[in-house]
């Protein structure tokens, strides 16, 4: 599919998925153990009139389920953002905050402040408050995905093996980091590490969504906007050059975007996996490379996927919960396996 063709389907493919966007956000903030009609949510939502609505359904909506569905949303858009990005700066389609150790690296700068935060890392929680989470898991996203970058790049040039090879170090390194803090947890500790690990949007209040919010709003907002020197990238960075795109500026801010999503992610909500690899290809199937498109549509398809699979989480099993990392690996792993398997029938 041509990038002609794309403008063609473009703007009619991110209709659907907007309104596939708006039905699932509703129907999950209205759905529970509770069951909210849509209408009904919507009018709580807008302060409507409606004589069948209660307090307790205020309340429910509110400050329960409205905090929830909208960090799934957020989170969602941000992972699929930043697997588009990352994609476009490696050209390659196995890239992912997950596989090249992005999150890895932004969960061990949360665990260091979960464990450390009351000992070696007191007066910096004490300097940022609610925000060291946050930052924390940005600077170890952001360290993390700058090591991958530099360990891969050879003459300006991306290998793509060898960035997968270094994703997979880094994920090793990080994940030994997280052992040994693991074993220095206390009772308590582990217990908030454990459901963590696994990825939940449970703890989901109106305070962690602010803190979680500017950075992941910064890189689905600002995505667009690189759009056409991502397209550019497509094409080989000596091509982008000559076309004018100032590509190492480029690779920075992509870098650091991603990170500050990433970091913010796994700060509120633990690992999310293979959100950052589906959404972005599912987009491409769609309406083809064309960035302009597959940007704002990843986003759309990744904040639907990841609400939905949240729905699935807090409702399957109730009373209990799964974490939602379990349910994304089950519906990520199988694409992924199913990607190699089509690139190497097409010769790689």
């Amino acid at each position: 599919m041509t990038l002609t063709s794309t403008r063609f389907r473009g703007p009619g493919t991110l209709a659907v998925a907007l309104l596939l966007f708006v039905a699932t956000a509703v129907v999950a903030t209205g759905t529970g153990a509770v069951y909210i009609p849509p209408l009904r949510v919507l009018a709580i939502l807008f302060g409507l009139d409606d004589p069948a609505i209660t307090d307790a359904h205020r309340a429910v909506v509110l400050n329960v389920r409205a905090p929830r569905v909208l960090l799934a949303l957020l989170a969602g858009a941000g992972l699929a953002c930043a697997g588009v990005m990352m994609q476009a700066l490696f050209r390659n389609p196995l890239a992912d905050p997950a596989l090249i150790g992005v999150s890895a690296g932004a969960a061990l700068g949360a665990v260091a402040t979960i464990v450390l935060g009351a000992t070696l890392l007191h007066g910096l929680s004490k300097v940022l408050g609610v925000w060291t989470l946050p930052v924390a898991a940005f600077l170890g996203a952001l360290v993390t995905a700058t090591l991958v970058f530099k360990l891969s790049s050879r003459d300006g040039q991306v290998d793509a093996t060898t960035m997968l090879l270094c994703g997979i170090a880094v994920n090793a390194l990080t994940g030994a980091g997280i052992g040994l803090l693991t074993y220095l947890a206390t009772d308590e500790q582990l217990r908030n590490l454990t459901f963590w690990s696994l990825g939940s949007l449970g703890a989901a209040t109106w305070s962690s969504l602010m803190g979680a919010a500017p950075a992941i709003l910064l890189m689905v907002l600002v995505g667009p906007w690189l759009a056409h020197q991502l397209n550019a990238l497509l094409l080989g960075e000596s091509e982008a050059l000559h076309l004018g795109v100032a590509v190492e500026r480029l690779k920075r801010t992509v870098v650091a975007l991603t990170a500050a999503s990433a970091g913010a992610v796994v700060a509120v909500s633990g690992v999310i996996g293979f959100i950052g690899l589906v959404a972005p290809h599912m987009a491409r199937m769609l309406v083809g490379p064309d960035h302009r498109y597959v940007l704002p549509l990843a986003s759309l398809i990744g904040a639907t996927l990841l609400t939905a699979g949240d729905l699935v989480a807090r409702t399957a099993v109730r009373p209990a919960e799964l974490p939602i990392g379990i349910l994304t690996a089950f519906m990520g792993a199988p694409f992924f396996l199913w990607l190699l398997r089509r690139r190497q029938a097409v010769g790689g």
